[in-house]
């Protein structure tokens, strides 16, 4: 028996999320499929994030155990031909049987997509939130360095989250600006953050709370008095799904 770790990427707009659910199509279904298929064997996956419905992903990790003759690094080409074409295995290698993507100590890093026009731009619906707005970036970032190091993220966690202790550490946040050089102008504004780990929802209602106050509806004073205190309701809106990506998780 042998351990494979696999790297995914998907689109997941026509997906009820990473995890398996009766009744609904999603990225760890297709898997599971996919694998069984393949290999002619039972499979069970285990996911390192359970991304959201319509959230997307680069760099997902999974891992699962098989009796495949199979050499590791053919197993995503392979896998591959058995996917729909909005999930791709980028890369499957052989690690060791004690390995656990959850429980191993990890770096993950998220990114937050909006797309400030005036008039949206069909291309950019999937992947993006659409704010009509001009947003202060100056007072964004300003805000988001307030999110650096290790704290108790209580106010930035939707409710229905199971875990034990919601202090995490953010290790690198950022708010990009890049021009959009077609349609009517305007902006892409990119929120990207790092982490050893992040709760139910968490980077969506940073990007709500920093995009507030891009609009001017939040000051930063706001923004530190809702990490300080806890309380959900001084925090801001979850942002939308479409906007999410989970790039990468280092290990």
């Amino acid at each position: 028996m042998k351990r494979i770790r696999l790297i995914v990427a998907y689109d997941g707009t026509d997906y009820c999320g990473w995890q398996i659910q009766d009744n609904a199509v999603t990225i760890e279904g297709e898997l599971h499929h996919a694998l069984c298929e393949l290999l002619k064997e039972e499979i069970q996956i285990i996911g390192a994030s359970r991304t959201d419905s319509g959230v997307h992903a680069m760099g997902n990790v999974a891992v699962f155990d098989t009796e495949t003759k199979i050499p590791p690094e053919k197993i995503a080409i392979a896998l591959n031909h058995y996917l729909p074409e909005d999930i791709r295995v980028q890369y499957s290698e052989e690690v060791s049987t004690d390995f656990h993507p959850r429980f191993c100590d990890s770096k993950k890093t998220y990114e937050y997509t909006i797309l400030a026009t005036a008039i949206a731009v069909p291309v950019w619906r999937r992947y993006s939130y659409h704010v009509y707005y001009e947003l202060n970036l100056t007072k964004m970032r300003e805000a988001a360095a307030c999110f650096m190091g290790t704290h108790d993220f209580s106010a930035f966690c939707s409710a229905g989250s199971q875990v034990r202790s919601k202090v995490r550490t953010i290790e690198d946040i950022a708010v990009q600006e890049e021009p959009l050089f077609y349609g009517n102008g305007g902006k892409i504004i990119k929120l990207r953050v790092s982490g050893n780990g992040f709760l139910y929802n968490m980077v969506r209602i940073i990007a709500g709370t920093l995009i507030e106050v891009g609009m001017g509806k939040r000051t930063v004073e706001q923004v530190q008095d809702a990490l300080e205190n806890g309380k959900r309701q001084l925090a801001g809106p979850t942002a939308p799904p479409q906007g999410l990506m989970l790039l990468e998780i280092k290990y």
